[in-house]
């Protein structure tokens, strides 16, 4: 189940450098005095490198939240058919009985005791056949796979979003788009009251009322979602797997 073990967890892009771009995007964006600033700001929408990013890391951002769920269904699907590998042992020397979930686990107690040789045999057999059939069970309904997938998909969205927070936003609908995928990104819960995401949703919010009133009928990023954005929580995906695991499996 070599996915599960969740060694790539990727560094997310971080608060810090999200918002940092994004107030750079804003900064870099100068209402002048002229009246065709006013027009460049607010159209030529067509003509914005960022939002043109926006829209392709949406797609992307798309996709792997759906991909994330897809893992996150056959995961629960693998668990409550196989159970998490794992091997019963009894010492009797203790009258304890301890349960061990990776190799390491039967390192940990063994040692290289011989009188628990025995045991540490047996404990190794029950363990690689729990894994064995957890194995099959994930060949057969594709767990590892849906994983693999998502985790290509996030590795996509990342490089896109890195992508957008560098490039220079042309009209108020870029900037608008940089802190959609900002809030969307970054923000830690759906309607997240901390400093500073309601801050930033209401500044997303001026924008896109500034962008509609000076180009009516314009599209502004984030002013369709009339509901919280779904969220793809990329550092809580199989962290039940991860536990059990601890990080020391790959396929």
């Amino acid at each position: 189940m070599g996915d599960s073990d969740n060694t790539r967890v990727r560094p997310s892009v971080t608060r810090r450098m999200l918002l940092t771009g994004a107030g750079a995007a804003a900064a870099a964006v100068q209402f002048q005095q002229s009246a065709s600033a006013d027009g460049a700001l607010a159209g030529n929408t067509a003509f914005d490198p960022a939002l043109a990013l926006w829209q392709e890391w949406q797609s992307a951002y798309t996709r792997t939240v759906a991909l994330c769920r897809k893992q996150q269904h056959l995961e629960s699907r693998l668990v409550d058919a196989i159970g998490f590998p794992k091997a019963e042992v009894e010492l009797p020397d203790e009258n304890v009985t301890v349960t061990v979930s990776w190799p390491g686990d039967i390192e940990d107690l063994f040692r290289d005791i011989p009188s628990l040789a025995d045991l540490r045999a047996r404990a190794e057999a029950d363990l690689a056949a729990h894994q064995a059939r957890w194995d099959a069970e994930d060949r057969r309904i594709g767990y590892s796979a849906a994983k693999r997938e998502e985790l290509a998909a996030a590795d996509r969205e990342q490089e896109l979003v890195e992508t957008l927070m560098a490039a220079p936003a042309t009209t108020l609908a870029g900037v608008a788009a940089k802190l959609d995928a900002v809030l969307r990104e970054g923000e830690s819960a759906e309607d997240c009251t901390e400093f500073p995401w309601p801050q930033l949703r209401t500044a997303l919010g001026d924008l896109t009322r500034m962008g509609e009133a000076l180009q009516p009928g314009a599209f502004m990023p984030g002013s369709e979602h009339a509901e919280p954005y779904p969220r793809n929580r990329r550092e809580d995906v199989c962290m039940s797997v991860m536990m059990y695991q601890c990080g020391d499996r790959v396929i």
